[in-house]
């Protein structure tokens, strides 16, 4: 044994990282966590350059919830391992959920540079950018991202929803578009379809995407637009039908139907429901205000084309 020892450090290997690494890991299976840490801890002290067992160490302080020591773990694997791209990552995530948005975008940025087929900081980064309202930086994310991962909905979709923030609205359904080619069940990529497609006054798209979107009877808002649409074409019972059936799965939508003006022509025949009922699930802020932009957006060029049409009248009556 003690020459085998001799022999294994002769070629520069520690036997005794190899042993207390074994002997952590030996703890860890049995659940004595905290008998573990302390021979890592042992470890890194003596070892300032054991790399595994700094490492593992994060681990640990993660899996703890310790974030900062976890942080200082990964700091000290990279000073071992400059190419080590999944503590880098590791580090953006800890920062991240810190608060530390500015400095978890940077070293996303710097990993995506070096290691651009990285698809968790792909979708890290893009999502600190789409919660700080920065979309041209979203969409350099995404856009990048394509070229490793063009079969990924979830970047088309994003795109989808930064581009309709820039009012750049006929590449938003390109990219909503694309995402229904690669997954035909992503109902809400066929939902912003339907409000784009009512921002052109396309009554008949807007109509047949609200309509698919439709996933398992869940998307009470779909049913919403449908009856407004229906009460333009005229289609009363279609659309009460359309009311009763948003009600069944959120029975806000009774209030939401009183107050909407498109809706006057079958306010009476509506019938509130007589218990209160809520989705099975809750939308994320994200959503929220992406639906908010693209309803307001709606209502805004409404009265734009209202008023447009105000002053050809004029004009007609005063040629006339």
């Amino acid at each position: 044994m003690p020459i085998a020892v001799f022999v294994l450090e002769a070629k520069n290997i520690n036997v005794s990282e190899i042993l207390s690494v074994m002997m952590a890991q030996i703890h860890i299976w049995m659940g004595n966590l905290k008998k573990a840490k302390k021979i890592l801890i042992n470890l890194v002290s003596k070892y300032k350059g054991s790399y595994i067992g700094h490492k593992m160490l994060a681990h640990m302080y993660e899996k703890e919830g310790g974030m900062r020591k976890a942080i200082d773990e990964y700091v000290q694997v990279l000073d071992i391992k400059k190419n080590d791209y999944d503590s880098y990552y590791r580090i953006s995530v800890l920062l991240n959920e810190l608060g530390k948005k500015s400095e978890a975008a940077e070293m996303l940025r710097t990993l995506l540079k070096n290691r651009p087929q990285t698809y968790g900081a792909v979708k890290l980064l893009g999502e600190i950018y789409l919660k700080q309202k920065e979309f041209k930086k979203a969409i350099e994310v995404y856009t990048n991202a394509i070229k490793y991962f063009p079969e990924k909905y979830e970047i088309y979709y994003n795109l989808g929803v930064c581009y309709s923030r820039i009012n750049v609205f006929d590449i938003a359904r390109k990219c909503f578009q694309k995402t229904v080619e690669i997954n035909d069940d992503i109902y809400l990529a066929y939902y912003r379809l339907g409000q784009i497609a009512l921002l052109y006054r396309d009554f008949e798209a807007a109509e047949e995407n609200f309509a698919k979107s439709l996933y398992n009877e869940k998307e009470a808002k779909a049913y919403f637009e449908l009856a407004k649409i229906h009460v333009m074409k005229n289609k009363k019972e279609k659309a009460v039908l359309d009311i009763n059936n948003a009600m069944k799965i959120d029975s806000s939508y009774y209030e939401l139907s009183q107050k909407e003006p498109v809706l006057f022509p079958i306010k009476q025949l509506i019938v509130k429901p007589q218990n209160e009922i809520k989705p099975e699930y809750e939308e994320t802020e994200e959503e929220k205000e992406i639906e908010a932009y693209l309803n307001d957006t709606y209502n805004l060029t409404k009265i734009l084309n209202s008023q447009k049409e105000g002053k050809k009248g004029i004009a007609r009556k005063k040629r006339t």
